[in-house]
């Protein structure tokens, strides 16, 4: 299969970084926006204002705001918050195009259903491979050329390959890998444990809160992906602890700035106002507790996230609740 022409769906920063780095690669990019002002930025100004504000794009980088465009690319990246999958990938089914394989870039599970993107678009546009892409990536420093890696996972092997080849460059590289359910398991749960270790820093607690709370969390993570029938070892890798750990460890994650707003005694809404934009992980923790009670998994700092996010449930209180668990051997969650 020759991968040419790439789509990418999203506008926003993710899905304008990806856009460059396939343009930048030498390949035909195209990329879908809602916001017909970004769509005209980007072209116009090669600058997407709303949220990479004076950051040059590769002038080869194309939008639109016509769906069915992107859609008749041989590949497309699929760029929108995890709560908008399943209706873009409704509305992609109804556009008559070939079956092009579908990456998702999207971090999360869905709510209220507590499926992996996968799982939706095996409901939503089942007739198009389907893989993901998740790894430790900041859109700003990708697209400034910033060596940068990341998995790509999908069933196909060879397939992957070639779309790797096709998006990679010597600053971007992505590592090809079969297991789907691993990759989008951590990139889902390190959000929420982005928030927690983001509301250590906002109570004023030292690193070895949040190393501990890196590697627990890596341990929750593990077992939930494991349970659904992903391996082990791809939570060691860069979907696993290498977002985890860039997540965790830096402002310039969303969800490290708003667990550290909390921490600092803001309340929930104030912090989603200031903020603007889309906090992945405070969707992702409901379905993840969810989804871990469905199957009897222990994850006890995704489920405080929750109680706090979700629930109602005092932060100091849920905090010395966690803290105050029996203690066990370390393998033993």
């Amino acid at each position: 299969m020759t991968i040419e022409r790439i789509g990418v769906v999203g506008g926003g920063a993710w899905g304008t970084a990806l856009g460059h780095l396939v343009a930048k690669a030498g390949r035909q990019s195209l990329l879908w926006a809602r916001d017909p002002k970004i769509v005209a930025s980007i072209n116009q100004n090669h600058e997407n204002p709303a949220y990479l504000k004076d950051i040059p794009l590769a002038p080869d980088l194309k939008a639109s705001a016509d769906l069915a465009e992107i859609c008749r690319s041989d590949a497309i990246l699929l760029v929108v918050p995890a709560q908008a999958v399943r209706t873009t990938l409704e509305t992609m089914a109804a556009i008559d195009t070939a079956p092009a394989p579908v990456i998702c870039c999207a971090k999360g599970l869905e709510i209220g259903s507590g499926l992996m993107m996968s799982e939706v678009a095996a409901q939503s546009l089942a007739t198009h491979p389907f893989g993901c892409l998740s790894g430790p990536t900041f859109a700003a420093e990708a697209i400034r050329g910033v060596p940068t890696a990341a998995t790509l996972a999908i069933a196909d092997t060879a397939l992957g390959a070639e779309i790797a080849r096709a998006i990679g460059s010597p600053t971007f590289r992505p590592y090809v890998s079969s297991d789907v359910i691993g990759a989008e398991i951590g990139g889902a749960v390190k959000n929420v444990l982005a928030i927690a270790c983001g509301v250590a820093v906002g109570l004023g607690f030292g690193e070895n809160t949040r190393a501990a709370l890196i590697t627990r969390g890596l341990a929750e993570a593990t077992r939930l992906a494991v349970a659904l029938g992903g391996r082990a070892e791809t939570l060691s890798g860069l979907a696993g602890l290498g977002d985890l750990t860039m997540s965790c460890g830096s402002r310039q994650s969303r969800n490290f700035r708003f667990g550290e707003a909390l921490g600092q005694g803001m309340p929930v809404e104030t912090i989603l106002t200031h903020m603007g934009g889309v906090v992945e992980g405070r969707h992702t923790a409901e379905a993840t507790a969810q989804r871990a009670a469905a199957l009897d998994i222990e994850m006890p700092i995704c489920h405080a996230v929750d109680a706090v996010l979700n629930h109602g449930a005092e932060l100091r209180a849920t905090i010395d609740a966690l803290l105050g668990r029996p203690l066990r051997a370390e393998r033993d969650g």
